[in-house]
């Protein structure tokens, strides 16, 4: 038998092998380019200590990125939750065609991020779709992409609006594995709907909402292909996320270097939100009796 295991356990190795070069050293190498002055292309560069790392205090654009990517994490998420938890609790009901609905609310889920920006900039662009309704309105062309807090507020509700089928999936089969024996039992004792959910779904559900928000804070923080389709990080950087910026940074401005320390920045920054929530959370989680 153990034998056996030892012949098993050999297969591990290529994925190990492949996990290592295109994962771990990646990162590591990362580290590393972050203490550089590393253009992107040369083949000469110096160390520079922790002067990029300093730079990341000081730099607008990072501050400005920084703040957008916690608006994109958190907003997106806290909108995923309730509408994916409100479409889960409307869909377990037994009724015709809640199938079709469900399909219709995860279809954006399926859609590259990137064409999900281009087909909203059609529409929310001066002369797109949504200004051409307002103008049959009787109202005036907005220019929806040309302040930050609208544009900011527009890419969290497409973010939201393409991921919210994830967490509806998710809540759905919370849901379907709390026994139906507790609902029926507190039904019997009088207790009223809201009062069964608050009391008896949403505790129980804590194992899906754990699993939700961390798949949905992490992919806010990382939102870089609707933005690049929608706005490219404009007007100026004011859109920006963190993914988006080291991408410019990196191919726009060849500072790999200080692109590798915005890298780190990012990765610390979902690091820390995703253990501290995982923490908070899981104090509070309720077991089955």
């Amino acid at each position: 038998m153990e034998k056996d295991y030892a012949k098993a356990n050999i297969l591990y190795v290529p994925v190990l092998l492949i996990l290592a070069m295109y994962v771990v050293y990646p990162f590591f190498d990362g580290i590393r380019i972050a203490f550089t002055n590393w253009n992107g292309f040369s083949q000469k560069f110096k160390f520079v200590g922790a002067t990029n790392l300093i730079r990341l205090f000081a730099d607008g654009n990072v501050r400005i990125a920084f703040v957008n990517t916690l608006v994109y994490g958190f907003g997106s998420t806290l909108l995923q939750q309730i509408l994916g938890l409100a479409y889960a609790v409307l869909l377990t009901g037994d009724f015709r065609g809640r199938t079709v609905v469900r399909t219709i609310i995860y279809l954006p889920v399926l859609i590259s991020a990137l064409v999900m920006g281009a087909m909203w900039y059609y529409v929310v662009q001066y002369d797109g779709a949504l200004n051409e309704v307002l103008v049959l309105r009787g109202h005036s062309k907005v220019f929806w992409l040309s302040q930050r807090t609208t544009t900011v507020s527009l890419l969290v509700v497409i973010n939201t609006f393409q991921y919210v089928g994830v967490s509806m999936v998710i809540y759905i089969a919370g849901i379907q594995a709390i026994p139906g024996t507790y609902v029926e039992a507190a039904t019997v004792e009088g207790a009223g709907a809201w009062r069964r959910f608050g009391k008896i779904i949403l505790p129980l559900l804590f194992p899906a909402l754990l699993t939700s928000i961390t798949i949905n804070l992490i992919g806010g923080f990382k939102l870089f292909d609707i933005i690049m389709a929608l706005t490219a990080g404009g007007p100026g950087y004011t859109t920006h996320s963190l993914a988006t910026l080291i991408y410019s940074t990196y191919f726009g401005g060849q500072q790999a270097g200080f692109s590798a320390a915005i890298g780190l920045l990012l990765f610390v920054t979902i690091l820390f939100f995703t253990l501290v929530f995982n923490r908070f959370v899981r104090g509070r989680e309720v077991e089955y009796t």
